[in-house]
């Protein structure tokens, strides 16, 4: 059976979407300019989960990502995956508001999906359907943003298992640098909000595991 190629952008490793899109697709994982996952010349996908999709658009991050994604590719696509949308002391309207701005303003497609499964099956689909249905290539567009000092110390320690951009600011915080993150022992690590042992472990385990070019 054909497999769809599609490309990830190397911090969305640490979650659980690549591992199932693996089944079904062929990846390749680099550092993107924009968008989380290219799944053609035309559609690129912004992915959020509902903690981090709330934290951006506090922090007006969201629309700068979508901005530059619609001006990169034809076919923009965000999906915020799981619930929880309304845990947090945000007001509802505002949520709200926001999506109805990415809808009619920006016109980008808003699907929410339950979990990584979900979001692997639509990633799958389309790509299928955009590279075999309407014979479309699989191409980076795109320039890469000038990041500041933060920006890039933020960009590496996101880098690691697991940690999205929340936990990245968690642990910064807590530590000071990211030097003294990659030298924090297991225990050291879970005394961070949101860093329990199977996080730590696997953090660790990448940064103590010899390199095998194989």
């Amino acid at each position: 059976m054909l497999k769809p190629y599609i490309i990830v952008d190397a911090r969305e490793m640490h979650s659980f979407v690549p591992d199932m899109l693996a089944e079904m697709a062929e990846l390749e994982v680099k550092q993107i300019p924009v968008g989380d996952y290219i799944l053609s010349s035309s559609v690129a996908v912004e992915r959020k989960n509902a903690r981090d999709f709330v934290d951006s658009v506090i922090r007006s991050r969201i629309f700068e990502q979508l901005k530059r994604l619609k001006e990169a590719y034809e076919k923009p696509v965000l999906v915020i995956e799981e619930e929880g949308l309304f845990t947090r002391n945000v007001d509802r309207r505002a949520v709200y508001g926001a999506i109805a701005a990415m809808v009619t303003d920006y016109e980008i497609p808003v699907i929410r999906t339950r979990d990584a499964e979900e979001t692997a099956m639509l990633l799958y689909a389309m790509a299928s359907r955009e590279q075999f249905r309407k014979k479309k290539e699989v191409a980076l567009r795109g320039d890469k943003p000038k990041m500041d000092l933060r920006q890039r110390q933020q960009f590496v320690v996101e880098g690691l298992p697991y940690i999205s951009a929340i936990l990245a600011k968690r642990l910064l915080r807590h530590f000071g640098s990211v030097e003294n993150i990659m030298t924090a022992s297991m225990e050291e690590l879970q005394q961070v909000d949101g860093i329990g042992k199977m996080k730590a472990r696997a953090i660790r385990e990448v940064l103590e595991s010899r390199w095998d070019e194989q």
